[in-house]
């Protein structure tokens, strides 16, 4: 894989990788009534992710890349259960709630990994993150109790899913280092493809939606797939607490891009959005300030 040493370059392209993750809410709001077509979504976006990267692979390691799947093992296919749940979570969430709300819930990550890490992998959890995890925790409360009506917190308790499911997908990583990564990822899409499969068969649905969203599924799939090479080939020489930080303009530009009004969503977060999602940023912050030198919870490193 491409090796970076250069920090200052590595900085932009991390960036830039946040930015392609930011414009997929916006994707999402852009297609017709998605919460009518989610398995075609998940379907479609599978597909995608698992021919990209399987593409990236070949041209990567070779035409000897499918031994990788042969190296997943255990950690690996709970790595892709992980990420395949939050995948197929988020689309349920995003359409149940606010970008605002799903977006913040991911925000959240970082914590819920420090949680698993310290249940599971009997991680040491210091007091300072401990501190950062319960801000965090405020924060979520103070969006639900500014949802009342019974959609918005169903869309809230499936991004808080949808967070737990990458955050699965990260402590698989750690918990067996020698995973490869990007063909655990590749694990999940094909996890996302058969699973819409079944349900679509059993529920005699059509596999496809119409083509304009058709064309937003792929673009959307696409956009994760070049922001996870990316985000991967970047991180190699940035510390932990530089990627907290980059990571959130994936946060910052989702919410931006569909409350923009030139691009025609105009979706304004609430007061308790608002103040909810400022002290999850506080706690990213602080968390940042306290692991400078804790590479650990990096997932494509």
């Amino acid at each position: 894989m491409l090796q970076l040493k250069d920090h200052k370059i590595a900085i932009p392209i991390v960036l830039f990788a946040g930015l392609l993750w930011s414009f997929g809410p916006l994707v999402v709001r852009y297609m017709n009534e998605p919460n009518l077509v989610p398995w075609q979504y998940l379907l479609t976006r599978g597909i995608t992710i698992f021919c990209i990267l399987n593409i990236y692979l070949y041209f990567e390691e070779g035409k000897n890349f499918y031994l990788n799947y042969l190296n997943v093992g255990f950690s690996g296919l709970i790595g892709g259960i992980g990420l395949g749940t939050a995948m197929i979570t988020f689309i349920w969430s995003i359409t149940h709630t606010s970008a605002a709300i799903t977006l913040l819930c991911l925000a959240a990550m970082p914590f819920i990994t420090a949680l698993l890490g310290f249940l599971f992998l009997r991680e040491k959890v210091s007091t300072n993150v401990w501190f950062a995890i319960v801000v965090a925790a405020i924060g979520i409360v103070i969006m639900a109790l500014g949802k009342n009506d019974e959609g918005s917190l169903f869309g809230l308790l499936f991004g808080l899913i949808s967070a737990t499911g990458f955050s699965v997908f990260s402590v698989s990583l750690r918990w067996r280092k020698e995973t490869p990564k990007f063909t655990t990822v590749a694990v999940a899409g094909l996890f996302c493809a058969v699973v819409s499969t079944i349900v679509i068969i059993v529920n005699e649905g059509n596999f496809l939606s119409t083509s304009h969203n058709q064309g937003l599924f792929a673009i959307h799939g696409t956009l994760v797939c070049l922001g996870l090479i990316l985000y991967s080939i970047g991180s190699k020489s940035l510390p932990a607490a530089e990627l907290t930080l980059l990571s959130l303009t994936e946060i910052i530009g989702g919410i931006f891009w569909v409350w923009l009004p030139i691009l025609g969503i105009n979706e304004v977060p609430t007061n308790t959005t608002i103040i909810g999602g400022f002290l999850i940023f506080m706690s990213i912050i602080y968390y940042s300030l306290t692991i400078k030198t804790n590479r650990r919870f990096i997932a494509l490193n």
